[in-house]
């Protein structure tokens, strides 16, 4: 890289005996090849220059550094590398200051750890997620951090990639100084010229000692067996625990090649190409072909229908998005209700302490109540949330017809029912737009975006640029039963009740399908989430199943008994005074035996391996169908809602980014074989035969997207 590219990107200045080096490489001020070495030309122009006595490390815009380049993802390292950068700046013979403002994280945060103090204004977010992306620190973060702020502290920011805020920070002894302004550069400088006057040393983070070393290892040792338990398969979280022994046991060189080492290792993970995969492809859902032609509509004053647990969390993500909500309910009973189940959220978040009083009432101050639908006239967006009922939705929206203004976007939360329907129940099907949201609606990140017939452009526009200010990942789905995740969930579904008929129990598939890398298994999820709710559906689809395709009765057995999972204390599994931990009920089994009697089905052994194989197959199989269909856009799409949605392991990327791994010609030969036992469920999708006789992946299809 030339010198003019260089200086394109760190900028030096004196001021006075000071060097200020501003990283200028935005938006965001990312690790490129030219910043690293603008950095380290930077501290040699300090070494040579006698006359300057520290350098002030700053970022210019709204970030000091906030980590990798992603530009540069899967390319060939190129010189100087971040170790080698960090550890300069480490060793400079001149005092080096790192004043953060906005988000100092991964490499970000490895720069100015290597710096020899570090102050932080308000606005400073410190992290180190590299495990999100299946890597750890790998620039002497391991090593660094807990000298700076003790090994438990450093486990904690490194193991839950989350990043800790100024004062955070500065309680953990990660910062040294919190700034009385927000103005970092002067701030900066004056924090420089105090150490200068005090003689401060170049204290630099390889020389500290780590306090209570025996203790901390002993710590590390229950550390270790707690990760592997709850990674569920990831590979990075154990690694970061290594290279924290490490940091405690080895000489600071020795501690730095043992991460160096872990963190190749890390690099050359299938489970990290799974990680870098969910990472873009959450960036890519929201480029949708309707933002090409459109832009969005007001989206200021939001109205909500319906105030039971699903309505409330959905008014409590809108709230949290800065919005004005109206919440409307049918009487004043309810109405009370939808109120005490918004405010129930917000009580949670204070007696943990992640909330004040103050701060709760300057949030319900933006919300209304009504029990009259004229309080929506002014509404830019309303979304009903109101019994997945078709008639009870229908009713709804042709009150909103009669009452909202023109222009307003009118959505459904529906999540099976047909969205074409609805909107052409009322004058304004233009208008008419699908939020599926799920449940806590106010935590779990998916929104998928259901896209009606008739639906104009801005309004999808709309529907993702208010996913973007809940902070939700956006999906876009056509119309049809399920959309694309519940059409998916319903079908892989499918194939564990075959199982269970064919002589595997439910507790081997839910462990096989958590050993898979999911926090739970479909009849957990079952019991979780009520049965009775899947009996309604399975009902109401009853008139229409198709008599050939194969239809397993144990779930229909257990609802028949009042056995609805954890709200009735029984379920597929056993719940006893009313804990959420369930238990294997040997009645359950009895009631299995008994429909394979009556099935005339010979029980066979099913190991975890078989399991899965099944499972998955019918989920990429479903999946590829739903791309042909023209329901998901892309198959990266399908991997974000699997992921984001249904607890799919983030570390395997989806389902179709799964199957690419192992060879889609591998799952095609899965299938088929299937096939000799049930053609009919086990028909492979033409979309996967096709890719297979054309030496193609789905990934192909993302590209070509």
């Amino acid at each position: 890289m030339n010198k003019q590219a260089e200086t394109a990107v760190v900028h030096c200045q004196r001021e006075g005996d000071v060097l200020v080096v501003t990283i200028d490489n935005p938006p965001v001020n990312a690790l490129s090849q030219a910043v690293r070495a603008g950095l380290l030309s930077a501290i040699e122009q300090a070494e040579r220059d006698g006359t300057v006595r520290a350098v002030l490390l700053l970022g210019e815009g709204r970030a000091f550094i906030a980590g990798a380049d992603i530009r540069e993802f899967g390319k060939p390292p190129l010189p100087p590398s971040l170790p080698e950068v960090c550890n300069r700046i480490e060793a400079c013979s001149k005092l080096v200051v790192a004043a953060i403002h906005g988000p100092a994280l991964g490499g970000g945060l490895e720069v100015a750890m290597s710096a020899h103090y570090r102050l932080a204004v308000a606005s400073a977010r410190l992290g180190l997620p590299e495990v999100n992306l299946g890597l750890l620190p790998g620039a002497g973060g391991t090593q660094r951090a807990p000298r700076l702020m003790g090994v438990r502290a450093a486990a904690s920011l490194m193991l839950g990639g989350q990043p800790l805020t100024a004062a955070k920070a500065r309680e953990a002894g990660l910062v040294d100084v919190l700034a009385a302004s927000d103005e970092v550069r002067a701030e900066g400088l004056t924090y420089v010229q105090e150490l200068l006057a005090a003689g401060a040393p170049l204290r630099r983070c390889r020389d500290l000692a780590i306090a209570e070393p025996q203790q901390a290892l002993a710590w590390l040792d229950t550390l270790a067996e707690e990760t592997a338990r709850k990674s569920r398969g990831l590979f990075s979280p154990l690694k970061i625990v290594e290279c924290l022994r490490a940091a405690v046991e080895l000489p600071f060189e020795d501690g730095l090649a043992a991460e160096r080492a872990r963190f190749l290792q890390c690099l050359d993970s299938p489970q990290r190409a799974g990680l870098v995969h969910a990472f873009f492809a959450e960036r890519e859902t929201a480029k949708i072909p309707e933002a090409r032609r459109a832009q969005p509509r007001a989206l200021e004053r939001v109205g909500v229908v319906g105030g039971g647990t699903m309505g409330a969390g959905i008014a409590v993500a809108l709230l949290d998005a800065g919005l004005t909500v109206t919440l409307v309910e049918r009487d004043d009973a309810s109405l009370a209700r939808g109120q005490a189940n918004v405010e129930k959220v917000y009580d949670r978040l204070i007696a943990k302490g992640r909330m004040d009083e103050a701060r709760k009432a300057a949030i319900l101050a933006r919300l209304s109540l009504s029990t009259d639908y004229g309080a929506l006239a002014e509404a830019d967006l309303v979304i009903e949330a109101v019994f997945e009922d078709l008639d009870v939705k229908k009713s709804v929206f042709q009150a909103l017809d009669r009452h909202c203004k023109p222009g307003a976007v009118l959505a459904t939360n529906t999540s099976y029912l047909d969205v074409d329907v609805l909107a052409d129940s009322i004058s304004r099907p233009q208008d008419v737009i699908g939020l599926h949201f799920f449940s806590p609606a106010n935590i779990m990140r998916l929104l998928e975006v259901v896209v009606p017939a008739k639906v104009a452009d801005d309004v999808v526009v709309t529907a993702f640029e208010l996913a973007r200010r809940m902070k939700k990942t956006p999906v876009r789905a056509g119309v049809c039963d399920g959309f694309i995740g519940n059409r998916m969930l319903a079908v892989y579904k499918q194939a564990a009740d075959f199982m269970i008929e064919d002589g595997a129990s439910p507790y081997e598939i839910d462990a096989a399908v958590r050993g898979f890398g999911y926090p739970m298994g479909p009849f957990q999820v079952t019991d979780l989430a009520g049965g009775d709710i899947a009996w309604a559906m399975r009902k109401r689809r009853s008139a229409t199943r198709d008599p050939d395709i194969r239809y397993v009765e144990v779930a229909d057995r257990l609802c028949e008994r009042g056995w609805f999972g954890q709200k009735t204390g029984r379920g597929f599994y056993l719940y006893p005074e009313g804990t959420r931990s369930g238990q294997p009920d040997p009645e359950v089994l009895e009631i299995v035996q008994a429909e394979r009697a009556r099935k005339g089905v010979t029980p066979r052994t099913f190991t975890p391996e078989d399991i899965m194989r099944r499972y998955m197959a019918a989920m990429v199989n479903e999946g590829a169908r739903v791309l042909a269909d023209g329901i998901a856009l892309r198959p990266l799409d399908i991997d974000v809602t699997l992921v984001a949605g249904y607890g799919f392991p983030r570390w395997r990327g989806g389902p179709m980014k799964w199957a690419d791994q192992q060879g889609l010609e591998t799952v095609l030969a899965d299938i088929r074989s299937f096939a000799a036992e049930d053609p009919k469920f086990w028909t492979p999708a033409p979309l996967l035969e096709k890719l297979v006789a054309e030496g193609r992946d789905f990934d192909s299809l993302n590209r070509s997207a």
